[in-house]
């Protein structure tokens, strides 16, 4: 009787799992409608006062997402003076939603890897993830990974999608 072998462990694919990079910190949505005037509203003079009394410390080492829950007219200087209190505590801020705060994060992220182990490598994209991951960081990588590598896949090793080879510059 013949041992298993698996080929998979022994296959010289490399896999890159951005679920391994993934920043830690608490990722938290500063809605700023109640901060409104009947919800609808931004007054000036009021809006100052909410920023002013608000708590700023529940934001320390988190990342931070600031929004607004209603579609209401919030001119920018308000988003930068709750940026400007947030600035002492958050790791990192963005104006909108956890998706943009996660694009962002793994656009700094995916800029700042050395890539250059994968040089003519046969390199997958683990896909399933159990974290947040964009999309857009998923297509950023492959912008920084296709010029290096000898071919791109996405998915596991046992079930691939081929993306990139270099010899035939596309799959």
């Amino acid at each position: 009787m013949e041992s298993i072998v698996n080929r998979v462990a022994k296959s010289p694919l490399i896999t890159v799992n951005l679920e391994d990079f993934y920043p830690k910190g608490n990722r938290l949505v500063l809605d700023i409608t109640p901060w409104l005037c009947e919800g609808l509203i931004l007054k000036e003079k009021d809006f100052r006062a909410f920023v002013a009394q608000h708590q700023w410390k529940q934001y320390a080492d988190s990342y931070v997402a600031i929004t607004c829950s209603v579609d209401a007219i919030i001119p920018s200087w308000a988003y930068l003076l709750v940026s400007s209190h947030l600035v002492n505590y958050a790791k990192k801020i963005v104006v909108g939603d956890l998706n943009l705060l996660e694009t962002v994060l793994f656009s700094e992220l995916i800029n700042t890897l050395d890539l250059t182990s994968y040089q003519n490598k046969l390199v997958i994209i683990k896909g399933c993830a159990k974290k947040p991951i964009p999309n857009s960081a998923f297509s950023l990588l492959v912008q920084k990974l296709q010029p290096l590598v000898k071919s791109l896949m996405y998915g596991e090793a046992c079930s691939n999608v081929p993306l990139f080879k270099k010899d035939s510059q596309t799959f």
